[in-house]
């Protein structure tokens, strides 16, 4: 009876919310052409440590990686949002906010009639995840095996927390009903599994249930927890498309079937669920799900980020893209340290080879600070930051005569994005580069167009993930 009005009422709240969001939907949004025309890809994902996160300054993920390749395929950009409310995702994928969610979501009959499945990406069962005893590192596995549940038939009066609206919920529920008995099923609103397992690690809840391939993830930087105990049949793990989009459903599924047989596919599933340093990469305090860091030079980052006025994770992003974070990388042109700065203006700014990072960081932000001083005409902050950025890459020179075009041609010469930028990209050009107001000659600034669209981006991404 509990499951028969659980479900009544689930799917009476779902679909009013449905009903409802479909009257406001702006249906422009959806379909493959109008991606194409926008040229990106929304897709929404959990931040946890498979499917998105920064790693040492760069975006890593099982469902991170996948979608990468999906959006190569499609010849569009990939954006990002994040969420780990299963709620807040599925109204976004309805309410044309994200175009696909890549979550290994649990395919269930109940789901099916909200939402358009995509073809199946893996297979997981749900495990029970439970702490070991003390000293189970000393017992024998027939010892340990009196102290933890092992029979299903053992749940009942038990408390369990799961994370809200999970498939966990569903299938505790018709688990009461197999077994004849009641469980105490607790929904979590604020955690996601991996932080329920977590808690389970810690001692500070009893049981939590995982996708498989989850818990034994987790199992690899909390080997106190238990997780042989299965709970469920194999089932079928998919991503969710926004319904009214037939067209990236057939591309997707496409891209699916053909990616499951190739050799990169299996790549990238062991390396985020087999390899045994995953225990080591998420337990590093340069991984985003750990707190602030992004890199071991953020101190110093964030420091000097002060004297321009910059969001340190900005900053941060223009030294990944220079350097990886790697001080003794040296250029073919003879740029060298964390900001690669070349030597005369590494010289002008109070640093050299020797210089410690901190020195060479120091150095590249009073060479920003000089930049910003140039530009300090051009009133929005943002678009300040992003010809300061073209200008680190290309030089100051080559962005005047950029802006000069850019005026000269109807366009903002303060305005990057379709104005400026336009000009850099096409300084390559005869037609531009021989023109009168050119000053500093040809420039491939293919480089530096991707160079300010790539940092950008990136400064984006730590700004959701990183404190």
């Amino acid at each position: 009876m509990r499951s028969y009005i659980f479900k009544i009422i689930f799917i009476s709240v779902v679909f009013s919310v449905l009903s409802c969001s479909n009257r406001h939907k702006d249906t422009s949004s959806s379909g493959l052409e109008a991606i194409k025309e926008r040229g990106k890809l929304i897709a929404l994902t959990n931040y946890n440590s498979i499917s998105y996160f920064i790693y040492r300054g760069t975006p890593m993920g099982y469902q991170y990686e996948l979608l990468k390749l999906l959006a190569d395929r499609l010849d569009v950009e990939l954006e990002i949002v994040i969420s780990n409310d299963l709620n807040e995702a599925f109204r976004k994928l309805n309410d044309n906010e994200c175009d696909i969610v890549a979550i290994n979501l649990t395919v269930t009959k109940e789901r099916q009639k909200l939402l358009t499945f995509t073809n199946p990406i893996s297979q997981t069962q749900q495990v029970l995840v439970q702490k070991k005893p003390l000293n189970w590192r000393k017992m024998s596995r027939r010892t340990m095996d009196k102290y933890l549940i092992r029979n299903q038939l053992s749940l009942a009066k038990k408390t369990i927390h799961v994370m809200k609206n999970s498939s966990f919920v569903d299938r505790l529920i018709n688990l009461e009903n197999e077994i004849g008995d009641s469980i105490n099923i607790v929904e979590v609103e604020d955690y996601d599994t991996e932080q329920l397992i977590k808690l389970v690690s810690k001692g500070e809840i009893e049981y939590t249930i995982s996708d498989k391939e989850m818990a034994q993830l987790n199992q690899s930087y909390y080997p106190n927890i238990d997780i042989e105990t299965v709970v469920s049949f194999p089932q079928q793990q998919a991503w969710a498309v926004n319904k009214n989009n037939k067209e990236l459903l057939l591309e997707t599924n496409k891209w699916i079937d053909s990616i499951k047989r190739t050799n990169l596919f299996a790549v990238i599933y062991n390396k985020y669920f087999r390899e045994m340093n995953a225990g080591k990469r998420n337990n590093s305090s340069y991984i985003s799900l750990n707190g602030d860091n992004i890199s071991k030079y953020d101190k110093y980052i964030k420091k000097y980020s002060r004297i321009i006025d910059w969001d340190w994770r900005l900053l941060a992003s223009l030294i990944y893209q220079e350097s990886r974070f790697n001080p003794n990388i040296k250029s073919w042109a003879g740029a060298y340290g964390l900001m690669q700065l070349m030597p005369a203006t590494a010289k002008r700014f109070g640093a050299s080879k020797k210089s410690p990072p901190s020195v060479n960081i120091y150095a590249g932000v009073k060479f920003i600070k000089w930049l910003n001083k140039q530009l300090i005409s051009v009133k929005d902050k943002e678009e300040r930051q992003k010809l300061i950025l073209a200008s680190y890459n290309v030089g100051f020179g080559h962005i005047s005569d950029a802006r000069r075009l850019a005026e000269a041609n109807g366009k903002n010469p303060n305005i990057w994005t379709d104005n400026v930028d336009f000009f850099i990209l096409n300084k390559s050009n005869p037609q531009y580069y021989n023109n009168k107001l050119v000053k500093y000659g040809y420039c491939r600034g293919e480089e530096t167009y991707n160079y300010v669209k790539e940092v950008w981006a990136r400064y984006k991404m730590y700004q959701k993930v990183v404190r």
